[in-house]
């Protein structure tokens, strides 16, 4: 059929036009035979067979279709041609009108205020001029006929030199201009961050002030604890003596058979006698009680920057001789010339109670834990449980009625409040008197107390069974160094003139068997107390000997010749020394620093760590306001907080 056509078209058409390809009726048969064609290819499908051709090619064309890559090219293409149309069709007004009416209104409300005078074009080429239109690294290159004719020499009132010093003056100022944009992006960069330090610094203030607050609940709460744990205790030894008195007390049948027999009762009848508890069940003078530790340690100190004060009370009215607290924040126990010693709370900065019993001035005093021992003028030595006073930090405001016994967190504006009459009451343990003069230096750990006196000996006491186990004559030890001098080179000459003005033992440290005592002739003896012998002196030192302690390396000492010294104890050597101005009165140190009172208003500060020297306290915090504070006589030191004792009776506690 096809073929026909094709013949009757072109029998139809003129002899003259067969040879002409695209003549009217040649196109026109080519018209009739493609449809023929197309009609014939894509008849009615109801033989599927009859059309083999035109079912593989539209297969091909659907797997071709299925396949990701041409379907993602046909969508990109059905994205990217509405909007040539937007472009081609709206203005750029109109487009961001359009834009702008479909972001949502919480991002608009979002946008910063915009304070910089330059655009962000602006901005960009000056930070990368490189991309300025003078510099583009994709100009064309001139060519070499016109490179040779700008380097050759011209004159200076040529018109290409004049134009030359234009373009020259002109990108000049076009730099200049760009350092100026870049001054006041990077001046605006800063006070952006001035603010964001600002706001960070009001956030950190909140949240120390929150856990300021959660750390005085913690104590509160161990308060509680500690009160819960001593009541059950109590609860388990009345219990214990109601079982034994049961089991001592007589029963029926045993009284029957005593009025058949006819006794007469006598004075206190024995029932009643042997109800009494036995001498056994009653606690020793020397027992010691349990041993209450922390079970928290506050760290609100450590957010603070070193050198900044917590706290300044005004403990006593006359020089402070002796403080020492348990850890930060925690009890501070302070003695003066006032012949007074005081408890304090930390925490709060109150006054918790007065130690009653000594009859003179308190020298030497130490917390541990919760026990105290103070050494005094009267040459005897008290043990302390300060567990045991009747302290309560929540006050009256949590319901209490005892209003009088409570002491409750205050404002530090209020005004100091007395503690309460008796509530150390019930915290002496017992009393060791041995020393036949003052106590000037004493040292517990464990069941061991080592005490030092004017008497020129050193005591060891049992603090188990409260009594004295072991004297040690330091004379008598100092003569047999210069006996034992000449012959072993490991001892040295002690026979130096002690300082009459100062105490003979300044300063002693215990732990287990070994003892280091530091004494007025400047000398520090090692102790064995085991064998009662000085195994070891160290000489250096050209005053007395009035701090010193020692961890498992290093022995720090000082001196009234206003230097301290660190000894290695492997070798005996010095290890370091440095020296001050003034005497040193008191030495403490912990992991990284050593602190000590040179007899300033500021406690001199040494850095291990970073090998460095500085000052903190009154001296330099109240100089600004024109004040004058008294001297640092005593100071004391653990995990960088300190605590600072004056001449003037004041105590400040800062971060170090």
């Amino acid at each position: 059929m096809a073929g026909s056509g094709h013949q009757n078209a072109f029998q139809d058409s003129p002899p003259e036009d067969e040879s002409s390809v695209i003549s009217t009726r040649g196109l026109e048969a080519f018209g009739r035979k493609v449809t023929t064609t197309a009609s014939h290819l894509i008849g009615p499908l109801a033989d599927p067979a009859s059309h083999p051709h035109y079912q593989t090619a539209m297969s091909e064309v659907h797997k071709q279709l299925r396949r990701p890559v041409l379907q993602r090219s046909v969508f990109s293409l059905a994205r990217t041609t509405p909007t040539d149309l937007v472009r081609s069709r709206l203005s750029s007004k109109e487009i961001q009108s359009r834009a702008l009416s479909y972001v949502p209104e919480e991002m608009l409300r979002n946008i910063p205020d915009e304070e910089n005078a330059y655009s962000l074009f602006q901005g960009f080429q000056a930070t990368f001029p490189d991309f300025a239109d003078d510099g583009k690294k994709h100009k064309r290159r001139a060519s070499r006929g016109r490179k040779l004719l700008e380097e050759m020499p011209t004159h200076a009132d040529s018109p290409h030199a004049v134009q030359k010093l234009r373009r020259e003056k002109a990108s000049m100022m076009h730099k200049l201009e760009m350092f100026s944009v870049r001054k006041n992006m990077a001046s605006s960069e800063i006070r952006e961050i001035d603010n964001k330090i600002a706001n960070l610094q009001g956030m950190r203030k909140i949240i120390l002030g929150r856990l300021a607050s959660l750390e005085q609940e913690e104590a509160l709460l161990e308060h509680e604890i500690i009160d819960v744990e001593g009541r059950l205790e109590e609860a388990h030894d009345l219990a214990d003596e109601a079982e034994s008195a049961a089991m001592q007390t007589p029963t029926k049948s045993d009284e029957d058979l005593e009025s058949e027999h006819g006794d007469v009762a006598g004075f206190m009848s024995q029932s009643l006698y042997e109800k009494l508890p036995s001498a056994s069940s009653t606690p020793s003078r020397g027992k010691k009680p349990r041993n209450i530790r922390r079970k928290s340690m506050p760290i609100l100190h450590e957010h603070f920057k070193p050198g900044t004060m917590i706290r300044s009370v005004r403990a006593h009215q006359d020089s402070i001789t002796a403080l020492d607290f348990d850890s930060p924040f925690g009890l501070m126990v302070s003695a003066a010339m006032d012949d007074s010693v005081r408890v304090w709370d930390l925490n709060a900065g109150r006054c918790i109670g007065l130690l009653e019993g000594h009859t003179a001035s308190v020298r030497t005093l130490q917390v541990e834990d919760n026990f105290l021992a103070t050494g005094s003028m009267d040459a005897t030595i008290r043990l302390w449980d300060l567990s045991k006073a009747h302290y309560d930090p929540q006050g009256s405001q949590f319901g209490k009625d005892d209003e009088d016994d409570g002491i409750a967190f205050g404002h530090p504006d209020d005004q100091p409040v007395d503690p309460p009459a008796g509530s150390m009451s019930d915290c002496p343990l017992f009393t060791l008197q041995a020393h036949l003069d003052e106590i000037t230096a004493l040292h517990f750990r464990g069941d061991v107390l080592v005490s030092g006196s004017a008497d020129k000996t050193l005591r060891q006491w049992d603090l188990e069974k409260g009594r004295c186990v072991q004297t040690l004559d330091v004379m008598w030890a100092s003569a047999q160094a210069s006996v034992l001098s000449a012959g072993d080179s490991t001892w040295r000459q002690t026979s130096r003139a002690t300082d009459a003005s100062a105490d003979f033992v300044g300063a002693l440290q215990v732990f287990e068997s070994a003892l280091a005592c530091g004494t007025a002739d400047g000398m520090v003896r090692l102790w064995d107390l085991r064998s009662g012998q000085v195994h070891r002196s160290l000489v250096g030192h050209t005053g007395p000997v009035t701090c010193l302690q020692f961890d498992d390396v290093h022995l720090v000492t000082g001196s009234l010749d206003r230097s301290i010294r660190i000894w290695d104890l492997r070798t005996g050597s010095i290890y370091d020394a440095y020296a001050y101005d003034h005497p040193i009165t008191s030495m403490m140190f912990d992991t990284r620093r050593i602190v000590c009172a040179a007899g300033e208003d500021v406690v001199k500060v040494y850095d291990k760590v970073e090998g460095r020297h500085w000052e903190c306290g009154a001296g330099i915090a109240e100089a600004e306001e024109g004040k004058t504070p008294a001297i640092v006589e005593r100071v004391r030191i653990k995990d960088g907080y300190m605590v600072e004792g004056r001449r003037d009776g004041v105590v400040g506690a800062w971060t170090c």
